[in-house]
C-alpha cells in the first residue's frame, strides 16, 4: 500500500488531532506534497463531514512562516525570545547533560514534566513521554486541568465515563445542553439536535452566558455560576412532588432513591430560585417538561466543573436521568463523556512499572506556586503539548517561576508559545498530521488511526521519536523506550480488560480508519460502581469525605469583589491552540468582556468601550459588550488570546489556582473580579 506521505496530489484521510469531544474524520487535499484544503469526511459515521472553522483552516497553520523549524537555543534573557538555531545533536546533549547533573546533585524529583492534549493522540499525549518520565524517576504530574472534577463526580453516580451514543439521538425529543457551547466545543452535538429539533425535538440551553449555542436554543435558562447541583435538585424536588418518577426504573436499576426522596425535602422551588437565579415559575416549567417529554438526553458540558464545587455539580446532574428512567430509552439519558468505552490499555502503554521509586506528585493548575514554592525546588521543567504561560491558573504566578535564572526549561512545540519565550532550548514539534497515532473519542464511541500525510515540517519531531533520543542519550537500555509507535499501539490495544474495545490490532485499524466500541446497548445492566447500579446514595463518597447524597456546596467567596467572573471558551480558538495564527485571529475579531446592563450602568460603561478588569491576582484590558447575555453580577468573556504586552488580555492572570472539591481539579470560572470603564487617555 502507498504511504499517505508520498501522495503528491490527491485526497488522502486524516483525523483531527484536537482536544475536541467530536474527533472528526477528515480528508486532506495534497498538491505538489503540500496540503492544500481540509474538509470532513463524509463516510464518518458520527461526523459525517461537517469540519469546524478551526480545523478547515488549519493549513495556514501547518505552513505558518512562524513554526519552528530547528532546535533552538537561549541567548537573550528569559522571556526576551532571543534564540540561535542549533543542532538536534547538540539539543540532546544540552539536555541530558543537564539532568544527569540535576539528578546527581538534586535528584530525579527536581525535574518535572509539564504537558497536556495539545494532540489528543494517544502516543502523544500518554505513551512514550510517560515511559521516559517513569523511568527516569523525575516528579509526576497531575494532569487535572480539564475534567477530573467532572469525571469524578460523574463516577460517583455511574461508575466511569459511560453515557449516551450519539448515534441514538437523532430519537431524543429533549436536549438539554447543560454548561457546554456545543456551537463552539462540541458541534456535531449541535448538529445531531437540530436534525432531531426538525422532526419536534425541543432544545434547553442551561449556562451562565447566551453565547452562541443559547442563541440557537428554544429556550435558554441562564444560571448564576457554579448553583448547577441546585439547579438539578430542585428539578428533582419538583419530579417527586408531582409523582413524575420512574419508580420501577429506580427500583431496579438504583440505590438510594428513597434516601434522595427525603433528602430533596430541604431544596424547595423558592430557595433554589433563590440560589440559581432561575424563576420559581421556570423551574416547574422545566421539571414538567423534563419529567414527560422522552426520550430525553442531557449533555453535561465541562464549564459547569470548573468551580469549587465542580465535581458535586457533575454528579448531581448525572442522577436526573435515573429519575426519570431514561436510561432504557434509545436515544435517553446522559452524556459528561463516553470515554471509557474505549478505555485501552493504558498500563501497557505508559509503563507505570518502570517508576521504581514514591516520588512526588504535583498538581498542573498549580504549576506557578510549585515553581515559586516547591521544597526541594523544581529545577527542570520539560514542555509539550501545553502552553502553561497562557492556560494555567493565577498565571502571573506561573511567569514569575518560568523566569527563574535556575530553572532549566525545554519547550517541544510547533511555534515559541508564550512559555518557549522562558525556555533555555525550544525543540521543533511536528503536528498530528506528520504523524502516527491513535484517537478515541471521548463523547462518539469510534476509535481512530492517523498515518502521516506530509513529511515532518522542517527538522521536526514527534513526541515518541524525542523521547527515544532522550532515553538514548540518558543512557536507558530499556526495551520499553525503543519501542516504535506500530509496537506501541499494539500494546495499548491488547488485553485491555475492557468489554467494549474490541480486539483490535494495529493492521485492522490501518485498514478500517475506524471502529466502534461493542456490545454497549445494556452497559446500564453492568455498572463497575460498588453495588453495580446507579448510585444516587454513595457510601464511597461518605468514605471519601462527601456528602452520600447529591448536595449544593456554595462556591468559595472572594467577598472584596463584587462580579463573578468566567472566561469561557471562544469560536475560533481551541485553549492557546490558533490565538497565534492571523486566519483565526481575524475571524475572532477581538476579546470580549459581556456585562449586564445593570453593572454597566453603575459602572458608566457603555457598549464597545474599553474596560479594565481585575483583583488581585492580576487584570486584563477587554472590549465591553453590553447586554442580557448574562444576569447581573456576572461577567464572561471568550477565550485565551495570545498575550502581546500591548493588548494586556491574560485572562488567567485573574484566575485562582485553588483546587475543585474533587480530584484536584481547575476552578477557572470561581473568581471574582471588578471592572470599571478606562479612561480615554488609557485607550490610546
Amino acid at each position: 500500500m502507498q504511504s499517505y506521505i508520498t501522495v503528491k496530489n490527491g485526497v488522502v484521510p486524516s483525523v483531527c488531532s484536537l482536544d475536541c469531544p467530536d474527533q472528526c474524520g477528515l480528508l486532506v487535499h495534497k498538491q505538489d506534497g503540500k496540503i492544500v484544503k481540509i474538509e470532513g469526511d463524509p463516510e464518518h459515521p458520527i461526523t459525517k463531514g461537517n469540519i469546524c472553522n478551526k480545523v478547515r483552516n488549519m493549513a495556514e497553520r501547518l505552513y505558518d512562516s512562524k513554526r519552528v523549524q530547528t532546535p533552538l537555543k537561549r541567548v537573550g534573557q528569559k522571556g526576551e525570545g532571543k534564540f540561535a538555531p542549533i543542532s538536534w545533536e547538540e539539543a540532546i546533549d544540552t539536555i541530558t547533560n543537564q539532568w544527569k547533573t540535576l539528578i546527581k546533585e538534586e535528584g530525579p524529583e527536581s525535574i518535572l514534566p509539564y504537558s497536556f492534549y495539545g494532540n489528543m493522540g494517544k502516543l502523544s499525549a500518554e505513551g512514550m513521554d510517560r515511559r521516559f518520565f517513569n523511568r527516569l524517576g523525575s516528579s509526576q504530574l497531575d494532569r487535572t486541568i480539564c475534567s477530573v472534577a467532572g469525571t469524578i463526580g460523574y463516577d460517583y453516580t455511574m461508575g466511569g465515563s459511560y453515557g449516551t451514543d450519539p448515534a441514538d439521538m437523532e430519537e431524543t425529543k429533549l436536549f438539554i445542553l447543560w454548561g457546554i457551547n456545543a456551537v463552539s466545543t462540541n458541534m456535531h452535538q449541535m448538529t445531531i439536535a437540530q436534525k432531531a429539533r426538525k422532526k419536534g425535538a425541543k432544545i434547553i440551553v442551561i449556562d451562565v452566558h447566551k453565547n452562541q449555542t443559547g442563541r440557537m436554543a428554544d429556550w435558554f435558562i441562564p444560571i448564576l455560576p457554579g448553583t448547577d447541583a441546585a439547579l438539578a435538585l430542585g428539578i428533582m424536588h419538583i419530579l417527586y412532588k408531582e409523582n413524575l418518577v420512574n419508580r420501577p426504573f429506580l427500583e431496579e436499576y438504583t440505590i438510594g432513591y428513597q434516601e434522595l426522596e427525603d433528602h430533596l425535602e430541604q431544596y424547595h422551588p423558592q430557595m433554589v430560585s433563590d440560589i440559581t437565579g432561575v424563576p420559581v415559575e421556570d423551574l416547574y416549567q422545566l421539571a414538567r417538561m423534563y419529567g414527560t417529554i422522552s426520550p430525553s438526553m442531557i449533555r453535561i458540558g465541562n464549564g459547569l466543573q470548573h468551580h469549587d464545587n465542580g465535581g458535586m455539580n457533575a454528579r448531581t446532574i448525572g442522577c436526573l436521568p435515573a429519575l426519570t428512567g431514561q436510561w432504557v430509552v434509545k436515544g435517553g439519558g446522559a452524556v459528561r463523556a463516553n470515554g471509557d468505552f474505549l478505555s485501552f490499555n493504558k498500563k501497557a502503554l505508559r509503563r507505570p512499572d518502570l517508576l521504581k521509586v514514591n516520588t512526588r506528585i504535583i498538581n498542573m493548575n498549580q504549576i506557578g506556586k510549585a515553581l515559586l514554592e516547591s521544597y526541594p525546588p523544581i529545577h527542570s521543567l520539560y514542555v509539550y503539548g501545553s502552553n502553561p504561560a497562557i492556560v494555567a491558573p493565577e498565571s502571573n504566578k506561573v511567569r514569575k517561576g518560568l523566569a527563574r535564572e535556575d530553572l532549566f526549561t525545554v519547550v517541544h512545540d510547533l511555534f515559541l508559545t508564550e512559555t518557549a519565550m522562558f525556555a533555555d532550548i525550544v525543540l521543533p514539534a511536528t503536528s498530528s498530521f506528520e504523524n502516527t497515532d491513535f484517537y478515541t473519542s471521548y463523547w462518539h464511541n469510534y476509535l481512530q488511526l492517523q498515518e502521516p500525510v506530509i513529511p515532518p515540517y522542517g527538522q521536526s519531531k514527534s513526541n515518541t521519536e524525542v523521547f527515544r533520543l532522550l532515553a538514548k542519550g540518558m543512557g536507558f537500555d530499556d526495551q520499553a523506550l525503543k519501542d516504535t509507535d506500530e509496537e506501541l499501539i499494539n500494546q495499548a490495544l491488547s488485553g485491555a480488560s475492557n468489554p467494549y474495545l474490541p480486539d483490535i490490532t494495529f493492521d485492522q485499524l490501518k485498514e478500517k480508519r475506524f471502529i466502534k466500541a461493542r456490545n454497549m446497548e445494556d452497559f446500564i445492566k453492568n455498572l463497575p460502581t460498588p453495588s453495580g447500579k446507579i448510585e444516587l446514595y454513595s457510601k464511597k463518597m461518605e468514605e471519601d469525605g462527601y456528602p452520600a447524597l447529591p448536595t449544593y456546596i456554595p462556591l468559595v467567596e472572594e467577598k472584596e469583589y463584587p462580579l463573578q467572573y468566567v472566561p469561557a471558551p471562544t469560536h475560533n480558538f481551541l485553549n492557546s491552540t490558533f490565538a497565534n495564527n492571523e486566519k483565526h485571529k481575524s475571524l475572532e475579531k477581538e476579546a470580549k468582556l459581556f456585562i449586564h446592563p445593570k453593572d454597566a450602568q453603575i459602572r458608566g460603561i457603555e457598549d464597545r468601550e474599553r474596560v479594565r478588569i481585575w483583583n488581585h491576582r492580576g487584570e486584563c484590558e477587554l472590549t465591553a459588550v453590553v447586554g442580557d447575555y448574562v444576569l447581573p453580577g456576572v461577567v464572561v468573556s471568550q477565550g485565551l488570546w495570545s498575550d502581546a504586552p500591548e493588548k494586556k488580555h491574560l485572562v488567567n492572570s485573574l484566575t485562582p489556582d485553588r483546587a475543585a472539591d474533587m480530584g484536584g481539579g481547575a476552578v477557572f470560572f470561581s473568581g471574582r473580579v471588578n471592572v470599571e470603564a478606562m479612561k480615554k487617555e488609557e485607550t490610546v
